[in-house]
């Protein structure tokens, strides 16, 4: 039986799993990410965790065919990446050194990316080899996956979805410099936006208080039946809708894969972005599905195990 090692880096923890050539997991972990010293100490104690993994598994080294990473940052075909603000890095040669501190080859893309390819072999994605996966957090992030493969592009950027213009008349700065940018909207703190801006005009009754509204506080509104929720779900809903037909015009996926904290709305989500989307689609587009994302916290130790794997 030979082996893989699927790992997802955030800014806070570091999830590790131990999977099986035939894609069973095996074992999951995770471990504190150390930032201090411009992330120094992030890559030794993955190595020195995974070593003893496999030493706990009473498994030989030769039997683990590489390790997969995804890493909040563009990571460009090299595997490095010129900086990550989550992890203190500046440039680092993500891909050399994680090989060097373990003996192992090494796998290392975009997390957003990654996760995608995860939920197209495990998750919302499976059966699938085109998709989009969308990733309503903190900000607006995603993946592409064309024939099985994820789009990196010639930066490591590829799949940037939340900084595409759906506003060419915003006045406010994106965090990106940008203005108009997608996660201005459709993030969860894009839709705290929204609904300050029309909670500070609005005359009708709501249970939705400007002062501390949350994103999760609008779609229970919105389940609640709510009506002034209801109206900033379908302004979110336009913004996001727009920005997808677009990208559905480039890429043609057959599926998105709708993720993030702001996805745990559940399936009220859906019908708010699907409309809007089917209202501008190419008509070639228009038998894409939308489903939410499956996989939760497993999707990028899923997808970087799945980069081992398509590298075998």
């Amino acid at each position: 039986m030979k082996y893989c090692i699927g790992v997802d880096i955030g800014g806070t923890t570091v999830k590790m799993g131990l999977f099986e050539e035939d894609g069973k997991i095996l074992d999951k972990w995770e471990i504190v990410t150390d930032t201090s010293e411009e992330g120094k100490a992030v890559l030794p104690n993955i190595a020195s965790s995974i070593a003893a993994k496999i030493s706990e598994h009473g498994l030989d080294k030769r039997d683990v065919l590489g390790i997969g990473a995804g890493v909040p940052a563009p990571v460009n075909s090299e595997g490095i990446v010129n900086g990550s603000a989550n992890l203190g890095w500046k440039y680092k040669e993500v891909k050399k050194e994680l090989e060097e501190l373990t003996g192992l080859s090494a796998y290392i893309g975009n997390d957003a990316n990654v996760a995608a390819l995860g939920e197209m072999w495990k998750g919302g994605g499976e059966g699938e080899k085109n998709m989009i996966m969308v990733t309503l957090g903190t900000g607006v992030g995603g993946g592409v996956i064309i024939d099985g493969k994820m789009l990196v592009g010639a930066n490591g950027a590829g799949g940037e979805i939340g900084h595409i213009c759906v506003n060419y008349s915003e006045k406010d700065q994106c965090g990106c410099g940008n203005r108009g940018c997608l996660e201005q909207y459709a993030s969860a703190t894009g839709i705290v936006r929204l609904a300050k801006q029309k909670l500070g005009q609005e005359m009708r009754s709501t249970v939705l208080n400007k002062e501390d509204v949350t994103a999760k506080d609008v779609f229970d509104a919105v389940k609640a039946g709510d009506e002034v929720a209801q109206e900033i779900a379908v302004e979110f809903g336009r913004y996001l809708g727009y920005g997808l037909a677009n990208l559905a015009a480039v890429v043609d996926p057959a599926v998105f894969v709708i993720g993030g904290g702001v996805s745990k709305a559940g399936e009220v989500l859906l019908p708010y972005i699907e409309k809007p989307f089917m209202e501008r689609a190419f008509f070639a587009n228009k038998n894409v599905r939308f489903v939410l994302a499956q996989l939760g916290n497993d999707a990028g130790i899923c997808g970087a195990a799945k980069m081992v794997l398509d590298a075998e």
